[in-house]
């Protein structure tokens, strides 16, 4: 079973700084795209940082200069550094990724997303 599993939240005050991974496990051929989101209770959940392993990264205009993302496909991981924190970025923040597994009975690649449990953020004050 292929699972992404974050760790790295917690609580952090305003301006200070904290340092989101993502591992993707199991029986995992090949990741594509990987990003992080985060989700306030009552709202959606929303895109904060991708990465499509090719060069290409897209970051939400609220954390452009202050988060930055980064994978390593050999660790087959994500992180999300984030820096200059504000009371508005606490929120759950859940990684996802676009993962291709072999299909056991064809051993043809397919493709899913797959989401993290999150972990939460908290800045105060």
């Amino acid at each position: 079973q292929v699972r992404l599993v974050e760790s790295g939240g917690g609580l952090a005050q305003a301006g200070g700084s904290l340092r989101l991974t993502c591992a993707a496990t199991g029986p995992v051929f090949v990741v594509n795209t990987m990003g992080w989101y985060r989700q306030v209770p009552g709202k959606q959940r929303e895109l904060v940082a991708s990465n499509d392993g090719s060069g290409s990264v897209n970051y939400a205009e609220a954390v452009k200069g202050r988060f930055a993302i980064s994978r390593d496909n050999s660790k087959k991981t994500v992180t999300l550094q984030m820096d200059s924190l504000k009371p508005e970025d606490s929120a759950v923040y859940f990684c996802n990724a676009d993962i291709a597994v072999i299909n056991p009975s064809t051993g043809i690649p397919y493709s899913s997303n797959y989401w993290g449990r999150g972990t939460q953020v908290t800045v105060s004050s």
